[in-house]
């Protein structure tokens, strides 16, 4: 049951390949949906639970029945209760989120926030470590050095796993201009699927480049196996300023999933 769209904040074309794939392996997705009650029916290991919910625009009400159900309720900013108020932080009412500066300031000079809590920063572990040990740094080593919050590298690990750094072609389309940026993708078939010959044309790469900075990589997505350990090592030459031409010059190890990058992204796409 998905209340908007899947994987809310990364590139959607992506996510929507995901969708697809996991519907063609028999999960059916119920989309504009919420649950509203969950009924215990019969006990037992496995039980039997009645969810019923309600359409995203309150027209409509369903039901069903089903052995287990998951809730995947995300992270809530646990910030009212810890005396912010009283040394004057502001947070966001709604979220709970901390605003904070470029450098993780607050708007109490002398407070700084990291991690989860702060308003439009990705909540992931190594990024709280990664601020914590650069604003260290700048506060007690006289380090410059802050935290990039764009090129960040990070992994869904979906049936179909999928790897992510930097700009969705939506944000980079907002924020650049369409005149300004252009997409090279390819599918690509993994040495491994090809035996059992499984799933054709579902394995997904995408660079996304801004024309004005010489072709500059902002953006970089791919689904496959593995997708996790081919974004970690292209998150590093993103962060190095890689450009589309520095990727075309490089010679792929062939036969491996990253050698898509290098050999097989040619044909620009229609935003």
């Amino acid at each position: 049951m998905v209340r908007s769209i899947l994987l809310r904040g990364f590139d959607q074309e992506m996510a929507n390949k995901i969708g697809e794939h996991m519907e063609e392996h028999g999960i059916k997705f119920i989309k504009q949906f919420v649950p509203t009650k969950i009924e215990q029916i019969e006990e037992g290991t496995p039980g039997k639970l009645k969810v019923i919910a309600q359409s995203t625009d309150g027209r409509e009400i369903i039901e069903g029945e089903y052995n287990t159900v998951l809730l995947a309720v995300g992270r809530d900013a646990c910030t009212r209760t810890i005396g912010l108020d009283k040394v004057g932080v502001k947070i966001n009412e709604r979220s709970g989120k901390i605003p904070v500066s470029d450098e993780e300031q607050t708007n109490v000079p002398y407070i700084y926030a990291i991690g989860d809590v702060l308003e439009g920063k990705l909540e992931l572990t190594p990024v709280a470590i990664q601020a914590g040990r650069l604003l260290a740094r700048r506060l007690y080593a006289g380090a410059t050095l802050k935290c990039d919050y764009v090129n960040v590298p990070t992994t869904v690990f979906t049936p179909l796993e999928y790897g992510a750094c930097g700009f969705s072609e939506e944000t980079a389309l907002e924020k650049f201009g369409e005149e300004n940026i252009e997409v090279y993708h390819s599918y690509f078939w993994p040495l491994e699927w090809t035996i059992p010959s499984r799933d054709n044309n579902k394995c997904y790469a995408k660079i996304i480049c801004n024309i004005q900075d010489n072709e500059r990589v902002i953006g970089f997505h791919v689904l496959g196996p593995n997708a996790g350990e081919v974004t970690q090592g292209f998150s590093a030459a993103i962060k190095c300023g890689l450009t589309k031409a520095q990727l075309d010059n490089t010679i792929g190890i062939h036969p491996v999933c990253a050698e898509v990058s290098t050999s097989t992204l040619t044909l620009p796409s229609l935003h």
